[in-house]
């Protein structure tokens, strides 16, 4: 009887342990629940009225959640449980115009504390993605690309294909930017082949003419060696910046779906397999307005494409998620959405920019990328009669200082928080209202950023496990919570 006395004792503590185990791993009604905040709750502000510009506020303590809910109070419950896409980072371009100012313009102690300020994560907004023009876009001091020849001739054989120009300053600072944050990731996107490869004989305008697909794959190879050579490995890479439009004033090409996809699946796709290159194809590279060209070219190059770029200057968000509903296995960038006159600072743009960080992430995008890293006081250097872009940063050519623009503060409420490889996980979303994004990083902590689209102060109840906060956002205003997992 004793030894049975014994077993039945043991039997009961080892009853209560599960027990205790399952207090801790689940809620009343079954569901799991083990996570939790355990960490105080760091808060980062912007408001629309500039009081607060990406500014730490004081941490915030949470507390154990609790059983009933203040209706007057906004839900917005965070779960780690249900997981979307892998994110590869946010940013920017450097391109030729951006790279000059920074360059050439800044001296060596502007230069470094600009770079810290772009790209370190704990000094700055810690960049993590550049989409780098090959060759001149419409940001640039010259039209050029990398195998330019006398008009008449040609270089099948791109025996002078060169990487030199962005050698005297973009790669530099690609380079820096890389040992300022190794996880950055580069991925490139032509303007225009060389004049020679066209039907317009000229970097502006024209196709690509059939003769050249072949050495057109060829100069993509070439690019992708030659920047690798130099430290700087290419991630991804279109084929064709904005392929449906044709601009008068700079370096451009039409290139329809059908020649895209013929492209894609005859000639770069297969000399990518055959040169041993894992650089990712991504389609299209174009605006929202139309999903028809992406799903021609998967349809037809699939096999050799990663997914599609995305541009914001027409058409919605949720393109992006209708591509992915249809092609399941492919995913996709948000790869320029550039500030302007045509959306003035502050308030206007800051809507605008929060509004694409969190609905561009829910609708599947695994970047978001702003356009110039920096522009001048007059939107330029640029090869453009009359520019309206903006930079993230300004760099006054003539006095020589540096003016930090709304699109770095936006920027940097995902940027400086989510690191390239975290996950978006799954968050209450009001829309039009609160708008809400979430992510759990590779370190399992968890950022959480919202955005206030109404006019009024709302209170907030953000739950996360069996763990909750408290937090009044201002109206117009933008906050990212971050905490250890």
């Amino acid at each position: 009887m004793k030894k049975r006395g014994n077993l039945r004792h043991n039997f009961l503590i080892f009853l209560s342990i599960i027990l205790a185990t399952s207090c801790l791993l689940y809620g009343g009604d079954g569901t799991t629940m083990n996570y939790r905040i355990n960490s105080d709750v760091e808060v980062w502000l912007t408001t629309s009225n500039q009081k607060n510009l990406l500014s730490q506020q004081p941490a915030i303590s949470a507390f154990k959640k609790a059983e009933k809910t203040d209706e007057s109070v906004t839900q917005i419950e965070v779960n780690p449980e249900i997981t979307y896409q892998e994110m590869d980072g946010f940013g920017a371009s450097l391109t030729d115009a951006s790279a000059w100012l920074i360059y050439n313009v800044l001296d060596e102690k502007q230069r470094k504390e600009l770079m810290y300020e772009l790209f370190s994560p704990e000094i700055g907004i810690g960049i993590s993605f550049l989409r780098q023009p090959m060759g001149a876009s419409d940001f640039a001091l010259k039209m050029y690309t990398y195998d330019d020849v006398p008009e008449g001739e040609e270089d099948f054989e791109l025996k002078y294909f060169s990487i030199d120009h962005d050698k005297e300053y973009i790669i530099p600072l690609i380079k820096k930017a890389i040992e300022i944050n190794p996880d950055l990731k580069v991925m490139a996107s032509p303007w225009s082949p060389p004049a020679w490869m066209k039907t317009s004989r000229s970097l502006i305008g024209g196709s690509l003419r059939e003769e050249c697909y072949d050495v057109y794959a060829r100069y993509f190879v070439e690019f992708i060696k030659a920047y690798e050579k130099e430290g700087i490995p290419i991630y991804a890479i279109t084929v064709q910046n904005e392929p449906l439009y044709v601009p008068k004033e700079y370096p451009g090409m039409f290139m329809s779906p059908e020649a895209q996809a013929i492209f894609i699946n005859e000639y770069l796709g297969p000399l990518f397999e055959k040169e041993n290159i894992d650089t990712l194809i991504l389609c299209y590279d174009h605006n929202w307005d139309n999903i028809e060209y992406p799903e021609i070219v998967l349809k037809k190059a699939g096999k050799y494409v990663a997914g599609t770029a995305w541009h914001v200057y027409g058409g919605d968000h949720s393109a992006m998620t209708k591509i992915k509903e249809k092609f399941p296995d492919k995913e996709a960038w948000l790869t320029e959405a550039s500030g302007g006159e045509w959306v003035p600072p502050f308030f206007d743009a800051f809507a605008d920019q929060m509004t694409h960080i969190i609905r561009g992430t829910r609708n599947f995008a695994k970047s978001i990328v702003w356009w110039n890293m920096a522009l001048d006081q007059n939107n330029g250097p640029t090869v453009l009669k009359h520019s309206t872009c903006r930079g993230i940063v300004t760099i006054d050519t003539d006095k020589k200082d540096i003016t930090y623009n709304v699109d770095y503060y936006t920027m940097g409420h995902i940027s400086k928080f989510v690191q390239p490889g975290a996950y978006r996980i799954e968050s209450t979303n009001i829309q039009s209202i609160i708008e809400t994004t979430a992510f759990k990083n590779p370190n399992d902590s968890i950022v959480l950023i919202v955005y206030n689209r109404t006019n009024n102060n709302k209170k907030l109840s953000i739950t996360y496990g069996d763990s909750e906060f408290n937090y009044t956002l201002r109206g117009k205003s933008a906050v990212t919570f971050i905490w250890n997992n």
